[in-house]
């Protein structure tokens, strides 16, 4: 069944929630636009726009269950999606922005359908934006960062169009997970545009312009396919120092991550074992030795003491040569994630902390719970899900619904969803978490030809 809104027609998703899928907010990132900022395009004219499905999505390699791929050629790639409730005009707007290492993922990920977050009374908006050396890397004479310029234009549409959708244009709160709630914590740092800040597991990452210079020599930009080629072949090469544990290439480049003023409302939240996500996939491999473990350690400046005390956590016999086997997984997520997020919520007046320990609590564990959407992943929250998954969900799901209304998901100071934890904090105490990295960068072949920018 068709619906409009406007000039925008969608379609029917469930009794009470409309969709309006592929809007396009910005004119294709390619040829004489390539690697230069976004160009909004104008909501105007009286012809009528069909957002009946998906747009196309950034280039990337990652093939990601139930979501489209890129192909070479796709280049309408900025749209953004609305998810909208049949009744009512002037609600609380979500802007939700997509994880994925700022390398992959999409806003059409089955994970971010929006239809049960707009029938509990949200507009609910995702976007696409440039991802990977398109939205991040290096290239002289171009604006760094275009990945978040992509999402500050999306979000300035939703600014200035939501309206004709049933949304409130000055109620609208800004969330995003992993990567993309870095990401929502750069958005809140333009006065005035973003009102609160739902931030899940946002890691503590920046990139120096330096490295982002140094990743940018090996990346053959040519063509959009050749620098996700490249790209990714530049990522697997990385076996050594810091980028050998965790191979992120792209990201932003800044000094820090900003912390929004201290008018904006801040719900924080991480999940007690981040890194699980990670060994689970075969993208981190876990020390099985205590001097693996701590050379780990020194490649991310981690002081030993701090791997002592993780070395203490339960585990085989006293003597052993093996640390406990959470022990390394343990210490890169409250590293990356936990304490940060920590951090940032004790120095923020307006903000609240919410910890995700119902097993597995990996990274990503707890996102199904925040939209409602537990059917298709089971990977994710350790199994099938039963009537307990299913009432945690309808709590997760309120609480995002009541904080984007009011400010306010229930509680205050720090809450758990799922078994209380003692948070691992004490051997962080007073120990600094450097954000910025700037390492040595291993070329992946010496043939392979240095950095070439056609279009750029």
């Amino acid at each position: 069944m068709m619906a409009r809104r406007g000039r925008f027609r969608g379609r029917a998703v469930d009794p009470g929630v409309d969709a309006f899928l592929g809007i396009r907010y910005a004119e294709p990132p390619f040829g004489p636009r390539r690697f230069a900022e976004p160009v909004p395009v104008p909501v105007s004219g009286g012809h009528t726009v069909d957002c009946l499905e998906f747009g196309p999505i950034a280039p990337q390699a990652a093939r990601l269950p139930g979501a489209p791929v890129w192909r070479p050629g796709d280049e309408d790639v900025l749209s953004l999606n609305a998810w909208v409730p049949k009744r009512g005009d002037g609600l609380p707007v979500l802007f939700f922005v997509h994880g994925g290492a700022y390398t992959f993922g999409s806003s059409a990920q089955p994970d971010f359908d929006g239809t049960a977050l707009a029938r509990a009374g949200l507009v609910v908006v995702t976007c696409n934006y440039r991802l990977g050396f398109e939205g991040f890397g290096h290239v002289p004479g171009r604006p760094d960062n275009r990945g978040l310029l992509d999402q500050r234009a999306a979000l300035r549409w939703v600014r200035d169009n939501v309206e004709v959708l049933g949304g409130d244009p000055g109620n609208v709160t800004v969330a995003g997970h992993s990567s993309g709630a870095a990401s929502a914590l750069f958005l809140a740092a333009e006065p005035g545009l973003v009102r609160r800040v739902v931030a899940h597991s946002p890691p503590n990452r920046v990139y120096a312009p330096s490295f982002a210079r140094r990743v940018a020599r090996w990346v053959d930009a040519s063509t959009p396919e050749s620098a996700v080629t490249s790209a990714a072949r530049l990522a697997d090469a990385q076996r050594t120092g810091p980028l050998g544990h965790d191979r992120v290439l792209f990201g932003p480049v800044a000094d820090r991550l900003p912390v929004p003023p201290p008018e904006v409302d801040l719900l924080l939240c991480h999940t007690d074992h981040e890194y699980g996500l990670f060994e689970a996939v075969g993208s981190f491999r876990p020390a099985r030795t205590e001097a693996a473990l701590r050379r780990f350690a020194r490649d991310w400046r981690i002081p030993d003491h701090v791997v002592t005390a993780y070395l203490a956590l339960p585990g085989p016999l006293p003597g052993a040569d093996t640390p406990p086997p959470d022990a390394h997984v343990l210490l890169a997520g409250d590293f990356v994630y936990g304490e940060p997020t920590t951090r940032l919520f004790e120095a923020h007046p307006r903000a609240r902390l919410a910890r995700f320990t119902r097993p597995p609590a990996r990274h990503n564990a707890d996102l199904p719970f925040c939209f409602g959407n537990l059917r298709g992943a089971d990977f994710l929250i350790g199994g099938p899900p039963d009537a307990e998954a299913h009432a945690l969900s309808r709590r997760v799901l309120r609480s995002w619904v009541d904080f984007c209304a009011t400010g306010d998901p229930g509680w205050t100071g720090t809450h758990h969803w799922g078994p209380p934890t003692t948070p691992r904090r004490t051997p962080w105490r007073g120990v600094p978490l450097p954000p910025l990295l700037d390492p040595p960068v291993t070329p992946p072949d010496p043939r392979v030809p240095r950095c070439r920018t056609r279009g750029a």
